[in-house]
């Protein structure tokens, strides 16, 4: 594995842990790293998976393994990508991904002609992960706010962004060495709405000392107060 294969790896890997991580990172600093993160509610996001499983489903039904089309769904915005024997085939994909329960809007970017090879769609995957780790490297590019699509070369951006992380999150993508073109599939939101999903500062009581920690031989601090009793939910371990 060479250094630049390495560190696609590393990104893609890196943005899985940021959306894995963010939800339960709480005020100050990190609160940010929630806003950064995927912005659509949890029943939203099951719903998605929903629609492109469905849609998949359907597709196969109508027209089994002749069609190379992808769909993806951020929203409950279908993304149709790939490629189809003709435009009448182009328009009853769209007509039946439509028809998908949930489904709110659907974007056709169906290509005409051959299907791509296993050779154009592993670039499409390392051009993918480029993507991904210019807008890691980028300080105010939050990867976990978008999803990214790349087919044969073109980038489609997804996501509830506002209009100033649209316009920066384009740049950083049509700066990236392969990148045919740029398509823009976001949701936008005002700045305000930004402002409003930022968690509150939950105050500090300075008045109230903090326990002092008491080591161990070993070093490992131990809190010198008892534990509180447990209030409110029980957990309980599933085996």
């Amino acid at each position: 594995m060479n250094n630049s294969t390495a560190k696609y790896l590393t990104a893609i890997s890196l943005a899985l842990a940021l959306n894995a991580c963010a939800p339960v990172m709480m005020g100050g600093v990190l609160g940010t790293a929630l806003i950064a993160s995927d912005r659509r509610t949890t029943g939203i996001q099951v719903e998605d998976e929903g629609i492109a499983q469905r849609s998949a489903s359907a597709i196969r039904q109508n027209f089994g393994e002749k069609e190379h089309v992808n769909v993806t769904s951020y929203n409950r915005q279908v993304l149709i990508t790939g490629e189809v024997s003709n435009d009448r085939v182009r328009g009853q994909v769209e007509q039946l991904i439509g028809k998908i329960e949930n489904v709110r809007l659907v974007v056709n970017e169906l290509g005409i002609g051959q299907a791509t090879s296993l050779a154009e769609r592993s670039a499409d995957v390392v051009l993918s992960a480029k993507v991904k780790a210019a807008m890691i490297d980028t300080e105010d590019v939050f990867v976990g706010v978008y999803k990214i699509v790349v087919e044969r070369g073109t980038v489609y951006l997804m996501g509830r962004v506002t209009q100033r992380e649209g316009t920066r999150a384009t740049e950083v993508a049509r700066g990236v060495n392969g990148v045919k073109r740029v398509v823009r599939v976001f949701e936008y939101m005002s700045e305000e709405e930004l402002n409003a999903m930022k968690p509150k500062k939950v105050p500090v009581d300075e008045s109230k000392p903090t326990p002092t920690p008491v080591t161990t031989g070993a070093g490992a601090p131990l809190n010198s107060a008892a534990p509180a009793p447990a209030t409110g939910a029980v957990v309980t371990p599933v085996k």
